[in-house]
Order: C-alpha cells, then sequence, then structure tokens
C-alpha cells in the first residue's frame, strides 16, 4: 500500500470571503469529521493558532496532522519585498516546531500576463531564495502553479520554464484542476514531472472550465492516483473544492468530499 495521506485545504472556506478568516478550530472540525488525516492551512487562516502550543493543541483535539502550510504572496521584483522577506521568515519560524510540514509557495495571479518572462524570473528567483533559507532551516518547500488569466505560469510552456528554473530543492505541487484549466492533460504533467512532485492538489472541472464538485467533473482522479501509486508517490493528496456550492456551504461541501475521498480515492490506494 502507498504511503499516501489525504487532507484538506482550506481555500473552500476563503469562497464565501473572509467570514472564515481566524476560524481555523472550526475549518479543523469539520475536516476531521469528514475523515481528512490533514489540514493545509493558507496562512492568512491561522492567526491566534500562530502560537505553536496553541496549534498543536488544536491539532490534537481535532485528530490532524499539519500537512501544508500554503504562503502566498506576489513576489513581483527580482528580489523579495521587505514585507514579503519579513512573512517568510515569521512562517519558517513557526514550522521549526512542525518540522514534516511542507512550506508551499504559491504567487497571487495578477491583473494580466504582461512583461511576462520578466515576472517568471522574478517569481523564480524569490521562490529560490526563499528555498534555500528554509533548507538551512531543514524545511522542505514546493511550488504550486495556478491558472487565473493574470497568471505567470499557467500554460505548458510556463511550467518548463518554471520548473526548470526552481532549484532542485523546490518540490512541485500540481494542482489537477488548474493544469487541465491552463490546457493541459494533469496525468501527462504528473508523468512528466513526477521526480518533482512532493505534494498534489486535487480539485475537480467540468469541460466548460467551472469547477465543479469532487468526482462530479472531468478530472481523471482514478488514473492520477493510481499512477502516483504505482511510482511510490509518498506525500499528501490534498483536496481543495472551489465549485459554486461552497460560496454558500464549505462545511456541506467539504463533507460530501469525505465521502468521495472514502468511496473512490481510498480504494485506489
Amino acid at each position: 500500500m502507498a504511503r499516501i495521506k489525504i487532507a484538506c485545504e482550506t481555500y473552500t472556506w476563503q469562497m464565501p470571503g473572509e467570514q472564515y478568516k481566524g476560524k481555523l478550530e472550526h475549518i479543523m472540525e469539520v475536516t476531521a469529521s469528514a475523515g481528512f488525516q490533514g489540514i493545509e492551512p493558507e496562512t492568512s487562516f491561522i492567526q491566534h493558532l500562530s502560537d505553536p502550543v496553541l496549534m498543536q493543541e488544536a491539532l490534537d483535539k481535532y485528530g490532524l496532522e499539519l500537512s501544508v502550510l500554503c504562503l502566498v504572496e506576489d513576489w513581483r521584483n527580482p528580489v523579495e519585498t521587505e514585507s514579503e522577506k519579513a512573512h517568510a521568515e515569521k512562517w519558517m519560524d513557526f514550522l521549526k516546531y512542525f518540522p514534516d510540514t511542507l512550506l508551499l509557495l504559491v504567487q497571487m495571479p495578477g491583473k494580466d500576463r504582461e512583461s511576462l518572462r520578466e515576472r517568471q524570473q522574478n517569481l523564480i528567483s524569490c521562490n529560490n531564495e526563499i528555498a534555500k533559507r528554509a533548507a538551512d532551516r531543514g524545511i522542505r518547500c514546493s511550488n504550486h502553479p495556478n491558472s487565473p488569466e493574470g497568471s505567470v505560469f499557467r500554460t505548458a510552456d510556463d511550467y518548463e520554464i518554471l520548473l526548470n528554473g526552481l532549484d532542485s530543492s523546490i518540490g512541485f505541487t500540481p494542482d489537477v484542476g488548474h493544469i487541465a484549466k491552463g490546457g493541459m492533460d494533469p496525468l501527462s504533467i504528473v508523468k512528466k514531472y513526477r521526480d518533482r512532485v512532493n505534494c498534489i492538489h486535487y480539485k475537480d472541472m467540468y469541460d466548460n472550465l467551472k469547477w465543479a464538485p469532487m468526482g462530479s467533473g472531468i478530472i481523471d482522479f482514478a488514473g492520477i492516483t493510481k499512477e502516483l501509486v504505482t511510482t511510490g508517490y509518498e506525500g499528501w493528496i490534498i483536496v481543495e473544492d472551489e465549485c459554486d456550492k461552497a460560496i454558500t456551504d464549505p462545511d456541506g461541501v467539504t463533507l460530501t468530499d469525505g465521502q468521495f475521498v472514502e468511496e473512490i480515492l481510498k480504494t485506489l490506494l
């Protein structure tokens, strides 16, 4: 059996707006009830749980692992801004208490793709520098490209530039939904860059490019999961549901996703 664990991302609770920020214990409770083994919070959700003692107490209460910590920044300049560097340092300090947790680097999409090559190189430069500092502390990093129109890494050519430019110490977190929305085949991308994959995000999409509830769209989760198992992947699958229903009922969406995980995904592991 593959050593694969399945966690839940907090973005589902970002769909309604800001109302769940600082309510990570509630999200943990729902996540645990849905049967997930871990949670991947984006840093803006953590707030008072930035105290590692309180975070560990909450994780223990709900029987969860802090699988991944998601750091979202602009990284529009050749080097990190003072604010970006301070945020990275804060969360790397936090992660010394959670040595098994992956630091996930996600760029905030811009409004367009102007000055594309320059912006791509700036992101690569900033991420490489963060990863170098993280490695000195024993922290593993990964990069997560996304697919909005203003993302600078959203096509197959962009992925080539990204993964050839990032330091080999930085892993790759393919998001199968964003890959599909960028006009690529998720399974092919996972196979192509499998040696860099140290985390993976699962979300579903309809053929009209709208996000779908897990298992309702066109993403080949069975094929992707079998590829991970066959190639000996040992890491987290992170479920991140962005369907329209999450705007009004993120808890319910997550509980339904837990059924999909139990009935479909876990049978493939």
